[in-house]
């Protein structure tokens, strides 16, 4: 394990944190319990899941702190994501302060659950393929994985990311941000678009495995 690797994930964890904390909470209020729901269900996970990455396989860890994006149509994705988390984050704490249109109770925890199921799927795709990147490349000597989730869908963690972000706005009961979060799909089909066009041309195997696992995103659907 390098030391170097392991501050950087230490300063980013902790940053990443930060922001969210000072997102929800400094717009609404720090009664805004579903805010620390958020807070606990998004970083408790990330923090096992890191110090495992550090243990395991820190070249894993080492992929997915890369987000160094080179293509400047993805370049503008991340942009448009970044403002859809800081947007749907400030609203979200505002519409509570306020109460503008604050959801039941029940479709917190729905969403909680949610979450959760989807994280564990998220750290089953994470083991199924450790060449996971947050930048459209392909490495040298990446391999192709068909098996698994990868068996239904091409990109099953794009799927289970989808699940994962849209139920964010529930667990912290705003349907305002649950409007500004649909956002999301129309950013992963372009992200997808431009990303299988990267490995057609780059990894081996990739066009038999289309035709193989026909769904790129949602079994039977597209």
């Amino acid at each position: 394990m390098s030391f170097k690797l392991f501050i950087e994930a230490i300063v980013k964890y902790i940053l990443g944190l930060l922001i969210v904390g000072f997102l929800l909470f400094i717009p609404g209020t720090l009664k805004y319990k579903q805010g620390w729901v958020l807070m606990a269900i998004l970083f408790i996970p990330m923090f096992i899941a890191g110090i495992v990455m550090i243990i395991k396989n820190p070249e894993l860890l080492r992929r997915r702190l890369n987000n160094k994006e080179k293509n400047n149509e993805q370049k503008v994705v991340i942009i448009i994501s970044g403002i859809m988390f800081i947007s749907g984050f400030i609203l979200a704490g505002l519409n509570y302060r306020f109460s503008w249109f604050v959801l039941p109770n029940y479709i917190s925890w729905i969403g909680v659950v949610t979450f959760l199921i989807s994280y564990i799927l998220y750290a089953e795709v994470l083991r199924e393929n450790s060449y996971l990147l947050r930048t459209i490349e392909v490495e040298k000597n990446q391999k192709l994985v068909d098996t698994g989730l990868y068996g239904i869908v091409r990109h099953p963690m794009y799927a289970i990311t989808l699940v994962l972000f849209l139920s964010m706005p529930l667990v912290l009961g705003s349907f305002i941000s649950f409007i500004i979060f649909l956002v999301y799909p129309f950013i992963i089909v372009i992200r997808i678009k431009n990303e299988e066009i990267v490995l057609e041309k780059n990894l081996k195997g990739y066009k038999d495995y289309k035709k193989k696992v026909k769904y790129k995103l949602i079994p039977f659907v597209w």
